[in-house]
């Protein structure tokens, strides 16, 4: 046993309690002060017992995680930083170290598996710290840190970006990763605050917390421009903002310039930085300042660090050494070295670089075997391995976007490609594998490594393994395959979004599914999540024979048990609410209208449905592309809905159809009140909003009202049809009264993010839903259905019903325009018979459908393609 050293832990992490009652950490839920903070990291670390263990901590980016993470720091425990989501890499690292306790966060709190009561380890007094180098490798190659370098390196960070407690930063990066860890380390060093958050940039709900939380900073790495581009920062408003770091792999010069430049007219400041692991995460930064005019620049030694250029052996060239407070102690490769002390004083970084005549460093090159993909280290060495592991001869090569492998041989290049972008943490794209005769050599005889990276440049999917295998049971297709064929597209990036490609409602239902099969489970906010964060992830929980939960005061509360919800989660399983709710309401309208039943409402319910998921999928981006998806949005509509009244009408099947009818004009232009003519009235009033929406904002002023002020946005659209709710001023809808009301709640339902907003709106519904009809159990329908809508995020559902109920919640609108010309066919004594006909006749009108219009989409944009191109 190692009894517990005199020896400080971190010292931000043990003077916690030094900032009072300023807040520490804000969440979506609640507000944490300093003191309170605090008192949870003692609870926590009394939990850890008196003797020193070694902690293992699968991070989040979560409360109970981070109080782990000081807990450990403050109390002199060392901490082995596992990677998110666990799999593979995780379970390689439990394996090879074998700590003595586990935490992972569960259901808000921080579940210990305590595999020891006395370390079996020798720990050496200053080892604080393990992180791994190479990013979610597999390897267990770790990187040691002590408590004075973590300490120093946020004191650093702090001085140069002049940090005060007046600040707020948000978590965009994930704690298990040093850049991440970095910048919570550094703003609770000075008092300052963190927006405690896990949601991506390209999500709504981020740029709400960042205005709600008046957020002064963010941390991005390259791929996270791409990212801003797409949801029009630029033209955000964001008065609060101070500056942004940039570090995590190489930013192009004329992107460094153009976002400086851009900070410079907004009032923020762009920090570009430069670091490793093995410096605990930043050993340069370059003054915002110089940006524009340096953009290939990565500045000078952060405070307390030095550098210097050492030439390289054989090469004209210098490597970039760097000295300070913050380098680590030493590599980790098994248990024994974690007793070791500091083996390394200065830290050759592997890169090539030199100093213009202003001071500023510059990188040339790299003299390793390394390249950093969306801020991860990868080792090419070590992919080598894994192939070779595989039974595959192979050469590694590989730049800042993708890791590029010649593979001897014939092989399922497709299935190893997954697999090892799965092992490396990489997305799924970030991984090309070329098949080849034999390996690429130079005339000495070694792997000529720039003739494999010559080979990305080939676009056969044959050989780069871009090709996915058929989804089955046993091996799901990647999100890359679902969205390629659930959307028609054919060019999807890493920072795609579902959203981003064009979907909306009527698709959104058929990708859930199939990434459900697929991953395992549903992210929440899947649809504006960038398709390299979809990649699928192994369950993480684990079974084990007991584990002990930390409560609130840090006591262990008894045994977990693992397997009593086993035959719960094999039979149900949550599914979205709104999906649930479209796939009963569609059931409920058809056998209303053949008289099977009668229940009224749920058209209307299904009115605030299309407002909720209008918010979520066709709110993001710039004006023009959130334009053009609502127009593609209407489109998909309108054709299909036009199609079966064209039909009726042209002399096929009925008399009781118009030319009013036929351009959805009959609220406008029909008969007032409810008539024969009538039955099309939710596809023609829904087609009028949208419509409407679309013109209003593409209006500058109007747009930037609505990203500005989301929530009060959708609250006026609901105080606009107040009058014709309350019969001030008459209406002309047919019989079904004014609907937009409604479309705003279901809006305003998706834009609240608070749980005072939420109740503002249900109090709307209680105030205005029984005004809406004389019939109150109709109106207690509509008003239940939206409540369930607002408050309840998914249903628990049968699993066995799952498929179907995601086929009737996709196909709802074409069954809604079928069912009229079905039902009239079959005998009105079966009308259980006609029920289950029209719901199949829609079923198939909408695979059918849907099928035509992808094709008809994927045949324009290849043309738009064909003309941008001229043949040479």
């Amino acid at each position: 046993m190692t009894v517990q050293p005199e020896l400080a832990g971190v010292s931000f992490a043990a003077d916690l309690a030094g900032f009072g009652d300023r807040i520490a950490i804000r969440t979506k839920n609640q507000s944490v002060s300093y003191g309170e903070l605090a008192r949870r990291v003692e609870d926590m670390a009394r939990t850890f017992g008196p003797a020193r263990r070694l902690i293992a901590l699968e991070a989040e980016n979560s409360l109970p995680s981070l109080v782990v993470y000081l807990a450990a720091l403050s109390s002199g425990n060392p901490l082995l930083i596992l990677p998110t989501g666990g799999g593979t890499a995780a379970q390689t690292l439990l394996a090879a170290y074998d700590p003595d306790i586990v935490v992972r966060a569960s259901q808000g709190e921080a579940v210990l598996d305590v595999q020891r009561d006395e370390t079996r380890h020798d720990l050496h007094p200053e080892l604080a710290l393990l992180l791994s180098t190479s990013g979610s490798t597999g390897s267990p190659k770790l990187v040691r840190l002590s408590a004075e370098a973590v300490q120093a390196n946020a004191s650093a960070i702090a001085e140069y970006l002049h940090l005060r407690p007046s600040d707020t930063a948000a978590t965009t990066l994930p704690l298990s990763y040093c850049y991440g860890m970095s910048v919570v380390n550094s703003h609770l060093l000075v008092g300052a605050s963190l927006a405690l958050t896990d949601l991506s940039v390209v999500d709504p709900c981020f740029w709400e917390l960042a205005r709600d939380e008046n957020v002064t900073s963010f941390a991005a790495v390259p791929y996270t421009f791409d990212l801003l581009d797409r949801v029009g920062f630029e033209h955000m408003d964001l008065p609060g903002l101070r500056y942004i770091t940039q570090a995590g792999g190489r930013l192009e010069p004329d992107r460094v310039r153009s976002y400086a430049e851009l900070g410079r007219r907004q009032g923020w400041d762009l920090f570009v930085m430069y670091g490793q692991t093995e410096a605990t995460a930043r050993m340069a930064y370059l003054p915002p300042d110089l940006a524009a005019e340096h953009p290939h620049a990565i500045g000078v030694a952060v405070p307390g660090g030095t550098f210097r250029l050492e030439p390289v052996p054989g090469l004209d060239a210098d490597e970039l050494v760097y000295s300070g407070p913050n380098v680590m102690l030493g590599y980790a490769e098994q248990p024994e070295d974690l007793a070791l002390g500091r083996v390394v004083t200065k830290l050759r970084t592997g890169d090539l670089a030199r100093c213009g005549s202003n001071g500023l460093y510059e990188i040339v090159g790299r003299r390793s075997r390394f390249v950093k993909i969306v801020g991860l280290r990868v080792d090419l060495g070590q992919v080598e391995r894994l192939l070779a592991d595989l039974g595959l001869t192979a050469a590694a090569a590989g730049s800042d976007t993708a890791v590029v492998a010649a593979v001897e041989g014939s092989h399922d290049l497709a299935l190893v490609a997954k697999t090892l972008a799965q092992d490396l943490g990489l997305p799924r794209s970030a991984v090309q594998l070329h098949a080849v005769e034999s390996i690429p050599r130079l005339a000495n005889g070694k792997p000529d490594y720039p003739a494999v990276l010559a080979l990305a440049s080939r676009n056969d999917d044959s050989t780069s393994g871009t090709a996915t295998a058929p989804e089955t049971a046993a091996q799901p297709a990647d999100v890359w395959t679902i969205f390629a064929e659930v959307l028609e597209q054919e060019d999807i990036t890493d920072t795609d979004t579902f959203v981003s490609l064009g979907g909306d409602s009527l698709s959104y239902v058929a990708a859930s599914v199939r990434l459900e099969r697929a991953l395992g489970y549903i992210p929440q906010g899947w649809h504006l999540m960038p398709v390299c964060e979809l990649a699928p992830a192994p369950h993480r929980a684990q079974s084990k024979p007991a584990t002990a939960t930390a409560g609130p005061a840090g006591q262990q509360t008894g045994p977990v048990k693992r397997t009593s919800r086993g035959w719960y989660r094999r039979l149900l399983a949550p599914m979205e609410t709104g999906i649930v709710l479209r796939a009963i309401a569609i059931i409920f309208i058809v056998s209303t209208h053949i008289g099977f039943f009668h229940w009224e409402g749920t058209a209307h319910i299904l009115i605030a449905v299309a407002g909720y998921n209008f918010a979520r999928f066709q709110l993001i981006g710039t004006r023009g592309a959130r334009l053009r998806r609502q127009l593609r949005s209407v489109a998909r509509i309108v054709v299909p809905s036009v199609a079966v009244i064209v039909f009726a009408f042209a002399f096929a099947v009925t008399d009781t159809y118009t030319w009013a009818n036929v351009f959805l004009l009959n609220p406008l232009l029909g008969p007032e009140g409810w008539t024969d003519y009538s039955r099309f009235w939710f596809i023609e009033i829904l087609v009028h909003i949208l419509l409407g929406l679309a013109a209003l904002l593409a209006i500058p002023a109007a747009d930037r009202a609505q990203r500005r002020w989301p929530w009060a946005f959708a609250l006026a659209l609901i105080a606009i049809d107040l009058p014709l709710l309350f019969e001030l001023v008459d209406s002309r809808y047919p019989g079904q009264g004014p609907v937009l009301w409604l479309f705003g709640l279901g809006w305003a339902a998706a834009a609240s993010r608070t749980l005072w907003q939420r109740a503002a709106v249900t109090a709307i519904a209680l105030l205005t839903t029984p005004e809406s009809f004389d019939d109150q159990y109709r109106s207690a329908t509509i008003l239940v259905g939206f409540l369930i809508l607002l408050w309840v995020p998914t249903l628990t559902v049968p699993r066995g019903l799952h498929r179907p109920t995601a086929l009737l919640a996709s196909a709802s609108l074409y069954i809604y325009v079928t069912h009229w010309l079905v039902y009239p066919l079959v005998d009105p004594a079966h009308k259980g018979l006609a029920v289950i006909a029209s719901l199949a006749a829609g079923i198939v009108y909408w695979a059918a459908a849907t099928r035509s219009m992808g094709m008809v989409e994927k045949w324009l944009r290849r043309r738009q393609v064909a003309t941008a191109v001229p043949n040479s």
